[in-house]
């Protein structure tokens, strides 16, 4: 089975993932190992590729391209990144949309990347509007579109302990067998391909 996980920044995508993966004995691919990976490559540090990143969508598309190879290629998988969805297209069992109140999120960065919560604000708010801005024009995709999910969750409403409780009891009560269709996506254009 491939599972994805997707989110804005500070969501709780990473923990939620390597947790399920861990749980299910499956493998973890994150969108950020796969951009360290393209760093590595580059012989750069990932900051140094997210400048670059900026002005060449190439570096982009490079990672939306592997993660849609991973996801056409793997199974018994977890795959997490905010695109994770839209790029797991049809090869995708179950994809799963996690986010929380902007505030709720701003802390948690600020939290993990020791930085003021003012800092952490205006960064979140500009990447994800750069985002949003980049994925319409790359492929299509409205990422406040979220019909493709089969579960969206507001990680604020639990504790992470509750909250891998839950979708792991939703995942693993799924039976494809009894799956009368998933909610397909379509106009998405992955002109990589």
């Amino acid at each position: 089975m491939l599972i994805t996980v997707s989110g804005p920044a500070g969501s709780g995508k990473t923990t939620l993932a390597a947790a399920l993966a861990d749980r299910l004995g499956y493998e973890h691919v994150s969108g950020g190992d796969i951009f360290r990976e393209i760093a590595a490559e580059r012989d750069l540090t990932p900051l140094e590729l997210n400048r670059l990143a900026e002005d060449d969508d190439g570096i982009d598309r490079d990672l939306d391209r592997r993660l849609r190879s991973v996801a056409k290629e793997r199974d018994d998988l977890v795959l997490e990144s905010r695109l994770a969805g839209w790029m797991a297209g049809e090869y995708a069992d179950l994809r799963l949309w996690l986010d929380a109140p902007l505030d709720v999120r701003v802390t948690r960065i600020a939290d993990r990347e020791d930085k003021s919560v003012e800092t952490a604000r205006e960064e979140t708010q500009a990447r994800s509007e750069s985002e949003a801005l980049r994925y319409e024009e790359y492929y299509g995709i409205d990422i406040a579109d979220l019909r493709i999910y089969d579960l969206v969750v507001n990680t604020a409403r639990w504790s992470p302990d509750g909250e891998r409780q839950f979708i792991l009891e939703a995942v693993t009560a799924y039976e494809p067998a009894s799956d009368e269709g998933q909610t397909p996506v379509t106009g998405v254009s992955y002109e990589f391909e």
